[in-house]
Parts: C-alpha cells; sequence; structure tokens
C-alpha cells in the first residue's frame, strides 16, 4: 500500500462529491480541502460570484474544474435542477455534504413566524429534500451523506432560538435517516461546529465591534480557548465522508473546542 494511501481519507480521490453553501464559510473550505482531495466536485451556493471564486481555488491547486449548480435551495425545482445537472454531468453521485445554512438572532418574543420559517426552509427543509432526492443515487453508489449542525443543535443558547430548533431537528435527521440507510451501506453522520471564524454571524446582524467581543469571549466560552477555523471543520467532514469513517455512522461529531463538554461553575 503505498503511504498516500496509508489514511483512508485518500478514498474521496474521485468521489462525485455535492457541496452545498459552497459559495462561503464552511462550504467553501470543505470544497477546497475535497478538491486537494482529489474529489470530483458539484458546488451549490447562492452567491454566484463567490461560488467561480471558489472553483478557481479548486482548479489552482490542480483539481478538475467543478461543476458549479448556483440557486436557491429553498426552491423546489432549484433543488431538484441541482440533482439532475449533478447526476447528468458525473453519472453518479458518492458524497452529499450539506453545508448550505443561515444563523439569525431572535428570542421567542422577537422571532416573527416569518423569520422562523426563512430558518426552518432554509436549515432544514432544503436538507431534507435534497437529501430525499439524492439517496436513490447514494444507495447505487454505498456513498455517505455528511451534514453541517452546530453545538447549538444538542445545547441551549437563548437568542438564537429558531437557529437551536433547526439545528436539533439536523441531529435528529442525521441518526434517524442514519438507521433508514444503514441496510443500504449509506453513512449519514453530521459535525457540530462551535464558534467557527465565518461570516455566518456578521451575516446574522453582529458589527465589527460586537463580533470582535464575541469571537474573545469564545477564550472562556471554549475549552480550547479560542474559535476554530473552517479548515478545522473541513477536515472532520472529509474524514467522516471517506472510507477512512467505514464502520461510523450516525453519529453528531462536535468540532467545537470542548464547548459541548462545558458547563458553567
Amino acid at each position: 500500500m503505498a503511504s498516500d494511501d496509508a489514511f483512508k481519507v485518500s478514498s474521496l480521490r474521485g468521489k462525485v462529491t455535492l457541496i452545498t453553501g459552497a459559495s462561503s464559510g464552511i462550504g467553501a473550505g470543505t470544497s477546497v480541502l475535497f478538491a486537494r482531495l482529489g474529489a470530483l466536485l458539484a458546488l451549490n451556493g447562492r452567491d454566484v460570484d463567490n461560488l467561480k471564486k471558489i472553483s478557481k481555488q479548486c482548479t489552482d491547486c490542480g483539481a478538475a474544474e467543478p461543476l458549479l449548480v448556483p440557486g436557491d435551495l429553498t426552491d423546489e425545482e432549484v433543488v431538484k435542477k441541482t440533482v439532475e445537472q449533478t447526476i447528468s454531468h458525473f453519472g453518479r453521485l458518492d458524497v452529499l455534504v450539506n453545508s448550505a445554512g443561515i444563523l439569525a438572532m431572535g428570542s421567542i418574543e422577537t422571532t416573527d413566524l416569518a423569520q422562523y420559517d426563512r430558518i426552518m426552509n432554509i436549515n432544514v427543509r432544503s436538507v431534507y429534500h435534497l437529501t430525499q432526492l439524492c439517496v436513490p443515487h447514494l444507495i447505487k453508489t454505498k456513498g455517505s451523506i455528511v451534514n453541517v449542525s452546530s453545538v447549538n443543535g444538542q445545547r441551549s443558547f437563548p437568542g438564537v432560538l429558531a437557529y437551536c430548533m433547526s439545528k436539533s431537528a439536523i441531529d435528529q435527521f442525521t441518526s434517524c435517516t442514519a438507521l433508514e440507510l444503514a441496510s443500504k451501506q449509506v453513512r449519514v453522520n453530521s459535525v457540530c461546529p462551535g464558534v467557527i471564524i465565518t461570516d455566518v454571524h456578521k451575516r446574522a446582524g453582529l458589527n465589527e465591534e460586537q463580533y470582535a467581543q464575541f469571537l474573545a469571549k469564545c477564550k472562556q466560552t471554549h475549552a480550547l480557548g479560542r474559535p476554530g477555523e473552517v479548515e478545522e471543520v473541513a477536515h472532520a467532514i472529509a474524514f467522516l465522508a471517506s472510507d477512512a469513517a467505514s464502520f461510523i455512522t450516525g453519529v453528531n461529531l462536535p468540532v467545537d473546542g470542548g464547548r459541548h463538554a462545558m458547563c458553567p461553575r
């Protein structure tokens, strides 16, 4: 066995991988890492310009040109088109990474139904729909699914109510679909990041000063004393998607610097 095959994450080479939310944050970082690992990529995102930039980063590291399937996955036609284009281009699907998602601030007193619906539609309903359409193809390849959840699915925080609920839903979605698809040899896992340095918090409404304070507070709120980097989550996703995790399914894996294990005292 060649030394570069000693760690089975190398099994991702040549694997057709659909990554959502690929135009920013964890989805973008995962796309570039999978490209470096030799995966064949179909990339979905809403920001077409950013998606093209990420695609260029992929080809710059010697990867094949990704197929770009941009669009808003809350639109059911876009979901169908995304799967159809991926299959017609590559002929199969080996890995699905559900990374598209949004964060929004709000409590039971301030989250109106429009915001609730928006978060649940993007973070849960579109994931359900896309996965449902991908499953028949993943069964054929005995593929794997990795969902991007959050520590917020396992731990409760005030002020991000609908977001926390959406991530708890993803954790159950991961575990239940893992059991449903296990007999077909399709593995399903999730990563549950803590605070990772991306644009998601500013998009949710934090200004520069608030964001700086938020990151500073991570020294206390994360056992390892810092927020995480996108690449650290991407590596966990690659591990779970690959043959290195061949006996792992139904796992919601914290990638959070120990935050899930902490308790105020």
